[in-house]
């Protein structure tokens, strides 16, 4: 008589061993490893066909052996073999779920409720269902494992969420350089204290800062989770935002991921310092030779230059609405820079300044060699504005990636060039000193704490312009530069009394405010076509990732 015993086939258990047909090791989960029951099966016609499991061929090469059955000796942890091996951006599809789902025929030992990926506080409590499964629900199993990768964004409310960012940096880095442009006037033409290259040092390397304050609020945010786990997290953002920023790829491909970005890194760190230090070095040696109404006229001027170089190098259209914009921007400096009697004081964004200093009878400032000191000034003016192309250029993410990864990335590359110009760009400073150039000497206890209030002052304003340029445009950045020249003369009149705001300041003043007015909305406006292009072309897909 043939046996009525329900027994496992052949089939089906060797569907669950290490191997299969072809001898390739595979994955099972630790429930798999348990017998099935003897009695009770489903009908076949009832029977769920087993999905096919998540092959060890699917892995990095460099962790394979680590899960071959052979060599594992305890059951495998998934949340730090999808933490480690696969990273932070889990993206599996149906069939690679499959192989980490619990079979339907479960033992009976308690174990079935348990779910496979643990729940240590990284967003792993959505894979327990209601009913105790520790299978997530179907609605649900696309975002569970996307909760970390790019995302469908409404385009309208992605543009939004990057203005509202740019308009708060803009606001910081306006306040910032008051600061700076009032503590560098005074330090420099009040106290006596003209060390050019040594203050341009300070306030570059000031940049170095950035980072470790970046890290340290960052820290505060997440201070609930452990150490290695912010750590290992934050440093995998910064690896993989340096990939998106060499590649200008928002989803890297796996050439792209195993390339280390750090030589790419360091190439761009040295021609953006290096083309930033040449720009600032131009001001202090122009500050001596023109007048600071030709300084401040000529080297705002980089606005219109970062304007041609983004047509050039960011491919950038040609329209009329900026370029109207840029035109009536610096013509408002033109105004404020020749319509007044007075030189108008203002501050270079590395820390020089220029006005305020000694007049003469007729009410300028005397100058040295005008025609030499505007050419000098007039090639700091067009290397700014390569600067900030260059920095959008080779620095920034490419669009769609989140602001809050953009903003990290920025204030890591602006410590990168701080750390360059501390380590290099010192050994100008003992040559000066031999040569009588610039001889080097300690400041007073006074001039040191302003000019400690000054550099900090630069270092926030710098960092927050990093961050408005990768938000938005090099163009818009600096003409939102510009508004610091109003700004300064408002400051001015409340300081100093007798020096009341004329009509070329006022005049002057809202002609930049109109103009940046203008810019700011056409691009806000290129930007959002630009979004609903790309949602149109494949979907816009952005960063959900905010460290």
């Amino acid at each position: 008589m043939t046996s009525t015993t329900n027994e496992a086939s052949p089939d089906t258990a060797k569907a669950h061993s290490d191997t299969d047909s072809s001898g390739e090791p595979i994955l099972t989960p630790p429930d798999s490893e348990a017998r099935f029951p003897t009695t009770h099966l489903p009908e076949p016609s009832q029977r769920r066909t087993s999905p096919s499991p998540l092959r060890i061929s699917s892995l990095p090469q460099d962790i394979k052996e680590e899960f071959r059955p052979e060599n594992r000796t305890e059951a495998v942890d998934w949340s730090e073999a999808g933490e480690e091996a696969l990273g932070s951006d889990l993206d599996f599809d149906e069939d690679d779920m499959a192989g980490i789902r619990p079979s339907m025929h479960r033992p009976t030992d308690g174990r079935s409720q348990q779910p496979l990926l643990k729940d240590e506080g990284r967003g792993r409590s959505e894979f327990e269902s209601t009913n105790g499964s520790a299978r997530p629900a179907l609605a649900s199993r696309r975002n569970t494992f996307r909760s970390r990768s790019p995302s469908y964004t409404d385009p309208a409310n992605a543009t939004r969420r990057k203005y509202i960012y740019a308009s708060f940096f803009l606001l910081l880095s306006l306040i910032s350089f008051v600061v700076q442009t009032e503590t560098a006037v005074y330090i420099q033409h009040t106290l006596g204290w003209k060390k050019a290259y040594c203050m341009l040092w300070l306030t570059h390397g000031s940049w170095s800062l950035l980072y470790p304050a970046q890290l340290l609020i960052l820290r505060i945010q997440k201070r609930k989770l452990s150490w290695p786990a912010f750590w290992r997290r934050h440093k995998y953002q910064i690896r993989t935002t340096a990939q998106m920023v060499e590649h200008q790829q928002l989803h890297l491909t796996s050439s792209a991921k195993n390339k280390s970005p750090t030589s790419y890194i360091i190439r761009k760190t040295v021609f953006v310092s290096t083309a930033l230090t040449i720009a600032g070095a131009s001001w202090y040696v122009a500050v001596d030779l023109t007048t600071p109404s030709d300084l401040t006229a000529i080297y705002n001027c980089s606005a219109f230059f970062a304007y041609v170089f983004s047509i050039m190098l960011l491919h950038d259209k040609l329209r009329l609405d900026k370029a109207i914009a840029v035109a009536v921007a610096i013509a408002g400096v033109l105004v404020v820079a020749y319509g007044d009697k007075k030189d108008p004081k203002h501050a270079g964004p590395h820390g020089g300044a220029s006005g305020g200093g000694p007049q003469d009878d007729d009410g300028a400032t005397e100058a040295k060699n005008r025609t030499a000191g505007n050419l000098i000034i007039g090639i700091g003016s067009v290397l700014y504005g390569l600067y900030e192309v260059l920095y959008k250029k080779w620095a920034c993410p490419p669009e769609g990636t989140s602001p809050g990864r953009g903003m990290i990335f920025a204030n890591t590359f602006g410590s990168l060039i701080g750390l360059f110009t501390l380590t290099v760009l010192w050994i100008p400073l003992p040559i000066l000193h031999v040569t009588g150039l610039e001889p080097f000497e300690i400041p007073p206890p006074h001039t040191a704490g302003l000019l400690l209030i000054s550099t900090i002052s630069n270092a926030v304003f710098s960092g927050s312009f990093l961050v408005l340029m990768s938000l938005t445009s090099p163009v818009l950045s600096s003409v939102a530069a510009l508004l610091t020249i109003f700004l300064v003369a408002i400051t001015d009149s409340f300081l100093h009394p007798e020096r009341s705001l004329s009509a070329a300041a006022i005049g002057g003043g809202s002609m930049i405010i109109v103009a940046f007015v203008l810019l700011s909305w056409a691009t806000y406006r290129e930007m959002d076509q630009e979004r609903k292009r790309m949602e149109a072309d494949e979907g816009v897909i952005t960063d959900d990732e905010e460290d």
